[in-house]
């Protein structure tokens, strides 16, 4: 996530509908504790994983297997302000 944390998801994650505007992702996400103005280019730099597990077949020819395929981007994220609610 590029602060030094690492998250991992395990199901497909919650679809982003504009009902939902600002709120966490209820199954997986991450929260950025600090501001990234101390970073290079003030932004965190991070890389994003996604891995598929892939099972096929040929209806009828018998033929079957399995594949993975994993994607990688790089991505940067400035986070500006951060506010504590509570205590």
């Amino acid at each position: 996530m590029g602060d030094g944390s690492t998250v991992t998801c395990t199901g497909p994650g919650t679809p982003y509908t504009p009902a939902r505007g600002m709120t966490p992702s209820p199954d997986c996400g991450h929260l950025y504790r600090s501001t990234s103005a101390g970073r290079p280019g003030a932004k965190y730099q991070g890389t994003a994983t996604a891995t598929w597990s892939i099972d096929w077949a040929v209806t009828g020819g018998g033929q079957a297997g399995q594949l993975t395929e994993v994607r990688q981007s790089t991505f940067t994220v400035a986070v500006g302000e951060v506010q504590v609610v509570g205590q």
